[in-house]
């Protein structure tokens, strides 16, 4: 259910935007209760990064996610990162249902103890990356597939919602070089973060990606 705790996630997704030169703001849980749908569309794009999607769906008000989701449906686009995953889903704690009554669960590693680890995510075309994973989810049933877990389920997805641009990835890119240790990645955590970037770069600018 948790993942690396939503406030060291928002730092190292900060640091992906600030690496790639993008003006944003940031809010906690209630100031989005307080933000009205009009307000919130003022925006591109929302990330709701990591932490615990039954902390983040519960802190807010079930109005505030009518208004998040509308404000999808009306063309703002949405990065979900792990938790943000999960909460975009049609999760019984208050979540987006961005997805049409989908449901996400965890990726199958889960259920064998294990709560962190260097998961190779292999896309069309492309070198399979090592990306860091915690508690994260797949999902199966949404969206065209950008990447794979190693057995196959979804770890990286993109549809869309009414107007807006969704992508949701179970595994954490943007992971600074800390949150390895104890672990052996063989991609470098350099490319891991430009590949955050390039997943922003493409939920903000509602850019398809290689997909299966």
């Amino acid at each position: 259910m948790a993942d690396r705790q939503y406030t060291s996630d928002v730092a190292a997704v900060e640091t992906i935007l600030n690496s790639n030169h993008l003006n944003y703001s940031t809010v906690n849980s209630s100031q989005m209760n307080e933000m009205g749908e009009s307000e919130i569309r003022r925006y591109r794009l929302l990330i709701v990064p990591g932490g615990n999607f039954i902390d983040i769906g519960n802190s807010l008000n079930s109005s505030t996610t009518a208004n998040i989701r509308n404000a999808v449906q009306n063309g703002l686009n949405y990065l979900g990162i792990c938790a943000g995953g999960f909460f975009a889903g049609n999760s019984g704690y208050n979540g987006l249902n961005l997805t049409s009554g989908v449901s996400f669960g965890f990726y199958a590693v889960e259920g064998r103890g294990i709560r962190k680890a260097a998961v190779a995510i292999a896309g069309p075309g492309a070198p399979t990356l090592d990306q860091y994973w915690e508690d994260g989810p797949q999902f199966t049933d949404w969206g065209a597939v950008v990447g794979k877990y190693p057995d196959g389920t979804p770890a990286i997805v993109e549809g869309t919602f009414g107007s807006g641009w969704v992508i949701l990835t179970g595994v954490h890119p943007e992971a600074p070089a800390g949150w390895r240790r104890g672990m052996t990645f063989i991609t470098p955590v350099s490319v891991d973060n430009a590949y955050a970037g390039t997943l922003v770069d493409a939920a903000l600018n509602r850019v398809s990606l290689s997909h299966y």
